[in-house]
């Protein structure tokens, strides 16, 4: 939807919030260290429910997200991708406080590849031929990993991997981004509440308030970025969100080489380079299908 000049700058405020939060996140998480990144998973399960409760309530959208639950389809595609969320979220917790997260920021770029393949795959959808290029230098550059490191890039494969699988379970189940995470955090918060219960909290009130505030925050950290994402989405063309979808991972990188002192070995560079190049196809993809509506529509 296309709105004024103003609705317009909104949006793209909107959009460039999410996305820098989403770009600095492993900011925050780092200063959750030395808690394990499983007792902050568990945390961050836990306090997501409340924090996208508050926004349910705010914007009076509780009892229809409510009425969802009543769904046996829903609650059974919900469970799923909660579980497949709680992976996304723990393997970039662990990347980011054990020095990895510029291999999360591979993950992240190569995520709109994995997701047009699972378009493939499971809605057997035709791919375009910029989109066969991307798909094959997406297996490329993990190919330049393996022969040239000896192993696969689990992080990346893992953080890519699952949230475009997240994706795919998610067009199965009819509610939007911020119903979707309430109803997966009805799925997340009693295994994290067990889990801080046996590990005797968790490491709340053991490592001082601050690190308590930033375990506490976690949940208003999820919300917040997810909330204007999807308010943007609202506001402006998907072309122009999906551009916004690059600043995250492009961030991240930046982070991890700078303020986190992380390293790059010419491998890794190579495969992000393959990664970007296949990145451009898609973009190059995206443009043409979007002026061929704009021409279509004139």
């Amino acid at each position: 939807m296309k709105g004024s000049a103003s609705q317009n700058r909104l949006g793209i405020l909107l959009a460039l919030i999410a996305n820098s939060v989403w770009g600095c996140a492993a900011l925050y998480w780092i200063q959750t260290k030395p808690v394990p990144p499983l007792d902050v998973l568990a945390h961050r399960g836990v306090w997501t429910l409340p924090a996208v409760l508050l926004v349910l309530l705010a914007f009076g959208r509780f009892r229809s997200t409510l009425l969802l639950l009543k769904d046996w389809h829903t609650l059974k595609f919900t469970a799923l991708a909660a579980f497949l969320i709680s992976i996304n979220w723990g393997v970039f917790l662990f990347a980011v406080t054990n020095g990895r997260a510029t291999e999360a920021s591979l993950g992240y770029f190569m995520l709109p590849i994995l997701t047009a393949m699972a378009g493939v795959l499971v809605f057997r959808e035709q791919p375009t031929r910029p989109q066969q290029v991307a798909m094959v230098l997406a297996v490329l550059a993990v190919a330049v990993q393996l022969v040239a490191v000896g192993t696969l890039p689990i992080v990346s494969l893992t953080l890519s991997i699952s949230f475009a699988t997240y994706s795919v379970i998610r067009k199965y189940i009819q509610a939007d981004a911020i119903q979707g995470l309430f109803m997966e955090s009805l799925f997340l918060m009693p295994v994290g509440a067990v889990w801080l219960f046996l590990h005797e909290g968790g490491g709340l009130f053991e490592y001082g308030l601050r690190t308590d505030l930033f375990l506490l925050g976690a949940g208003a950290l999820t919300a917040v970025p997810l909330l204007t994402h999807v308010a943007s989405a609202r506001i402006l063309p998907m072309s122009t969100v999906g551009l916004f979808s690059y600043l995250g991972p492009s961030l991240q990188l930046v982070v991890a080489q700078t303020l986190l002192g992380e390293s790059i070995t010419p491998a890794t560079l190579l495969s992000f380079l393959i990664v970007w190049c296949g990145l451009a196809f898609i973009l190059f993809d995206n443009f043409r299908a979007l002026r061929r509506i704009r021409k279509n529509r004139s």
